[in-house]
């Protein structure tokens, strides 16, 4: 118990680290071969933002544990609005920028309500994986419209690219091909030590899911959403968020569906889903509440981060 303890702390953050590693490098060998900084934004460095959850959807579904993966999509997605955001306005008030009012919150809206029509029937079926998908390419092609027009891509995606080091093709393709390996090792490591846990503790995957591994793989966005807004650079706090959550349901959820379909137990909608859905409907009043600042404040940060501890006292009383 304890070695497998020990390996689902060492997994999360070799599997964070890697994860960053992978982006790193995938963007500069795609920078490399020639590839255009609009096409290595809108797919290395914004996919990049979910890579954790992703390698550990698809080691946890090759493994025979699909439920770990669909409990850290939703469980990110919780994190990510009550503990993430809820932390980072505790320290500054976020305001909302235009451009994420308009075009990235319809879109968590939408995905959110999408991820309800999969889910609804209690199967996560390989359609369910292709709508998905569909629905990743979409908002790709859209974002890329407005970046075309602009003749470049987004701010956020501009700071990334420009802090990457110079290396030569070669340098940055092994080192990419030794990250995907040490990515891959980690998430093996995290999926089999968290479903050994579950098996000891008499929990069910998806609450480790959850739980455990959606706090840790919720990090990377917590560390980069605070950063942010102490630099005063909200629109990157608000729009990291919004975008892992948009990614974590098209991309992270349809790994389970097209690798390892399987039935879904109604408690998933009834408690886990409905739980993603009220705080991605409160950001939203947040957000659009005719008569109040756009903007996450600190009492609204403190009710985002009641809401997650409040969900999480549920789940404990629950295992």
């Amino acid at each position: 118990m304890l070695l497998s303890i020990f390996g689902l702390i060492v997994g999360l953050i070799a599997l964070v680290w890697s994860a960053d590693r992978f982006v790193t490098y995938a963007a500069i060998t795609a920078s490399n071969f020639g590839v255009s900084r609009m096409v290595i934004g809108l797919t290395v460095v914004s996919v990049g933002t979910s890579a954790p959850e992703i390698f550990v959807g698809v080691i946890a579904s090759i493994d025979g544990s699909p439920t770990l993966a669909i409990g850290n999509a939703i469980g990110s997605n919780i994190a990510n609005i009550g503990l993430v955001l809820g932390i980072t306005a505790l320290i500054t008030p976020l305001p909302f920028p235009g451009a994420i009012l308009k075009r990235e919150v319809p879109w968590l809206v939408l995905t959110t309500l999408l991820a309800l029509v999969c889910l609804a029937n209690l199967y996560l079926s390989s359609i369910d994986g292709i709508m998905l998908l569909c629905g990743l390419g979409l908002i790709l092609y859209k974002l890329a419209k407005p970046g075309k027009q602009a003749g470049g891509i987004a701010p956020s995606y501009e700071n990334e690219l420009d802090d990457l080091p110079t290396l030569s093709t070669s340098s940055g393709l092994w080192r990419l091909l030794l990250s995907l390996v040490l990515l891959l090792t980690a998430a093996e490591i995290l999926t089999k030590s968290a479903v050994f846990i579950a098996y000891q503790l008499g929990v069910s995957e998806i609450i480790v899911g959850l739980t455990v591994i959606a706090i840790g793989t919720s990090l990377p966005e917590l560390a980069a959403s605070v950063t942010a807004a102490k630099k005063g650079q909200s629109d990157m706090a608000i729009g990291n968020v919004v975008g892992s959550n948009i990614l974590n349901i098209l991309a992270v959820l349809a790994v389970p569906a097209l690798i390892h379909p399987i039935n879904i137990d109604a408690i998933v909608i009834l408690r886990d889903y409905m739980t993603m859905l009220v705080l991605t409907v409160i950001l939203v009043f947040f957000a659009y509440a005719v008569g109040s600042q756009k903007k996450i404040t600190r009492l609204e940060g403190c009710i985002l981060l009641a809401a997650w501890v409040g969900y999480n006292s549920v789940l404990y009383h629950q295992v």
